[in-house]
């Protein structure tokens, strides 16, 4: 059987990851292509249970955070991911390394030698097809993300300049990754957001 395609979803606060995600979901449903939605940190039950603590979990050390993503990562390659793919399944995910690496990387600023390193080991070879980067300056998906109704997070909390280095590293990702990366800025109109994911994915799969 074909391996499926592997779709992650990527940027910062406010930039309408939910509402494109559910997009993509119509999208496959009906082309009838079989898929499995889910996130990271989380996706399995010993993801969630980490999720909660890296996101209201109190104060936590920054290498303890990179380390609680890729433990988390691990699990969820293995249990989840790579088996639906393998069954020809294809995988939507929101988030993934990538924002380990505007996050961690850019946010907190560690040490990106630690995060390849981690990497390498935790996926091996294993890369998404496509990653979708959602991209919007931060005044702007800020000032979405604070519309929202819901429990914040300790991500949320962080300062502006945070949200700038996330946003620069995951600029910086798409550069050193341009196949993989499909940079859409989520600024524009919904309908224009959602008509250069729709090429994405024809690109995707041309014979449905």
């Amino acid at each position: 059987m074909q391996t499926g395609k592997f779709i992650t979803i990527e940027g910062a606060e406010g930039v309408g990851k939910s509402t494109n995600i559910q997009h993509i979901q119509n999208w496959l449903s009906a082309r009838h292509i079989p898929f499995i939605l889910t996130r990271e940190p989380g996706g399995t039950e010993l993801g969630e249970q980490l999720r909660e603590l890296l996101l209201h979990g109190g104060q936590i050390a920054d290498k303890t955070e990179l380390l609680l993503m890729f433990a988390a990562r691990a699990q969820h390659l293995e249990e989840k991911i790579k088996p639906a793919l393998a069954a020809g399944t294809w995988v939507i995910c929101d988030r993934f390394t990538d924002s380990t690496f505007a996050y961690q990387g850019g946010g907190r600023q560690l040490n990106l030698q630690w995060l390849n390193a981690l990497e390498n080991l935790v996926q091996e070879t294993l890369q998404p097809d496509i990653t979708f980067l959602l991209d919007a300056p931060v005044e702007v998906g800020m000032a979405r993300a604070k519309s929202r109704n819901g429990r914040s997070d300790r991500i949320e909390a962080e300062s502006m300049a945070f949200f700038e280095r996330v946003r620069a590293g995951f600029l910086q990702r798409a550069a050193l990754h341009p196949a993989r990366f499909r940079i859409i800025n989520a600024a524009e109109p919904l309908p224009l957001v959602q008509a250069e994911i729709d090429n994405v994915l024809v690109g995707l799969c041309p014979t449905v």
